[in-house]
């Protein structure tokens, strides 16, 4: 029996996580593959947590607001499904981790046999977001599989002088 392709689109929920799932399904229906749709909470985001935990009025264990933010999280996967996806929802499932971001993706990359990666080379306009733009660099460089990297193309589109007119 053929081994089915494996695509990993991770995804942050930003703006651009539309696209990727997008890039995602064509290459799955072009395989005839699956998706795994890949989220990771950024450990970061934690770190000063028990800290300021004890100022809230109501504190949570880390564990807990970590489910708590898994939950939100798959949610989010299932109404962006339900929305923009429900006729592919069925090559799609959804694992979220919590750690270092692109450790996390180079140890799923192993751990689930993944055959490509597919992931914006952005992601949220935060820290998160800029840790998860640098995780990107780091998976591009340090990925066992072919990694493809979604972009927006107007926001990528070049613009070359040629004899001081500018043409996109």
């Amino acid at each position: 029996m053929d081994k089915k392709i494996k695509i990993m689109a991770c995804v942050d929920f930003s703006e651009y996580s539309l696209i990727t799932l997008q890039h995602a399904v064509k290459l799955a229906k072009g395989l005839e593959g699956e998706i795994i749709v890949y989220n990771v909470i950024n450990d970061q985001v934690f770190k000063y947590y028990d800290m300021v935990n004890v100022y809230l009025s109501e504190p949570v264990a880390l564990e807990e607001r970590i489910r708590q933010i898994q939950k939100e999280r798959s949610l989010q996967f299932k109404e962006l499904v339900k929305t923009e996806f429900f006729e592919d929802k069925a090559l799609m499932s959804f694992k979220t981790d919590t750690g270092v971001p692109f450790e996390c993706i180079l140890k799923t990359i192993d751990s689930e046999d993944v055959d490509y990666v597919v992931m914006a080379n952005k992601g949220r306009g935060n820290l998160e977001g800029i840790l998860f733009g640098s995780a990107a660099e780091k998976v591009f460089r340090h990925s066992p599989v072919p990694v493809v990297s979604v972009r927006v193309r107007k926001k990528f589109q070049r613009h070359t002088r040629y004899h001081g007119v500018i043409v996109s």
